[in-house]
């Protein structure tokens, strides 16, 4: 792969990342109202969390997806370095 592809998934991941930590904060304080940011994060991330979602249900009242969805964005950061 070449190096411009390589980092624009790494940058990508990262800003996912950022994004998954971000709901997951917002989801401890329960803001009310939230606004546009908060849409924002909520719209960005529900297509990544869904479908973990409906595999992976979650147990105890904790919802698993966000660090599954932060362990997968690793390995295709990793495979793609490796590629």
């Amino acid at each position: 792969m070449t190096a411009m592809l390589v980092n624009f998934i790494q940058m990508l991941a990262f800003v996912l990342w950022l994004l998954l930590i971000a709901r997951v904060l917002l989801s401890w304080t329960n803001p009310r109202g939230g606004g546009g940011l908060v849409a924002f994060i909520y719209q960005a991330t529900e297509p990544i969390l869904a479908p973990i979602r409906r595999v992976l249900p979650p147990t105890g009242g904790i919802d698993w997806s966000p660090l599954v969805a932060m362990l997968i964005l690793g390995v295709i950061v990793r495979v793609a370095v490796r590629l």
